[in-house]
């Protein structure tokens, strides 16, 4: 009997995780389906919960219902309670099972993809909202040297920061955007929303450090970060990577499998070639 599991978010239209999903299935023989549903702003705990009821096994969580999934969940992984926000979910009975793979994602992707080792790297953290929170903690288990988180409003960045210190992490600090002036990295990671807006961040050009790697969790598109990384010399990667290595982490959680990853990273960005 064919499994059902789906991506939920609003907007969902521009999603490419059934794509991804049917690929690794694909790959792994495993039958199952897997869908995007639209969730009204008021209507996503009913609608999980209609979901359950229809015998979905899982769904995947996206833009704006993180929060309220994490708040949904009767059950919470640990990394799921360090990001403060879930990404997906898994039903088993009346339970609800609560993961955020997308610090996995990330690390995945730098690490075994792009083939840098975070190890003992100075890393910039742009960025204190829910997608800077849900990488924050797998990036410190790679033990860097240094994670400095910077943010426009500096009293975030330095919540977060102190959060992660209470926790005995002391490589992490936070500080405002012009206290930058001072500092290069190893590792710059756009974990902002700018790149929707095109809006450019006042980043000083020596954050980028010799053999520096800049990258944007954005994807499918050149973005003002990015552009400005590629003038200062930094190898510049957008977030396409992520995005596949924390649905293959998410597929693991659900089917036991861990799909491959390359060649279904290669067919989207192909296709969002073509789209554009």
């Amino acid at each position: 009997m064919t499994e059902k599991y789906a991506v939920i978010g609003n907007p969902i239209a521009h999603s490419q995780s059934p794509l991804i999903q049917e690929a690794f299935a694909k790959q792994a023989e495993q039958d199952l389906s897997y869908e995007k549903i639209l969730a009204s702003l008021d209507g996503f705990a009913a609608k999980i919960h209609e979901l359950i009821a229809l015998g979905y096994k899982g769904v995947n969580i996206t833009v704006p219902f993180k929060l309220q999934a994490f708040q949904l969940a009767t059950k919470l992984s640990q990394r799921a309670q360090y990001a403060g926000a879930v990404n997906t979910l898994s039903f088993n009975g009346a339970e609800i099972l609560g993961d955020n793979t997308d610090g996995a994602g990330l690390v995945r992707d730098i690490e075994h993809n792009l083939n840098i080792q975070i190890i003992g790297k100075r890393i910039l953290l742009i960025g204190a909202g829910g997608a800077a929170e849900g990488v924050l903690h797998p990036l410190l288990a790679c033990q860097p040297a240094l994670l400095v988180i910077t943010n426009r409003t500096l009293a975030k960045a330095e919540a977060m920061a102190n959060k992660v210190k209470a926790q005995e992490a002391t490589s992490v600090c936070a500080c405002s955007l012009e206290e930058l002036q001072a500092i290069s990295f190893d590792i710059v990671i756009n974990a902002t929303s700018t790149g929707l807006s095109e809006t450019a961040l006042p980043l000083p050009a020596h954050i980028f450090a010799k053999d520096c790697l800049a990258y944007d969790m954005m994807y499918g598109r050149e973005t003002s970060f990015m552009a400005l990384a590629r003038t200062h010399g930094a190898r510049v990667v957008d977030g396409l990577g992520m995005l596949v290595e924390q649905a293959a982490e998410a597929f693991f959680v659900w089917r036991g499998v861990r799909p491959a990853t390359a060649t279904v990273m290669h067919a989207i960005r192909e296709g969002i070639k073509k789209k554009g």
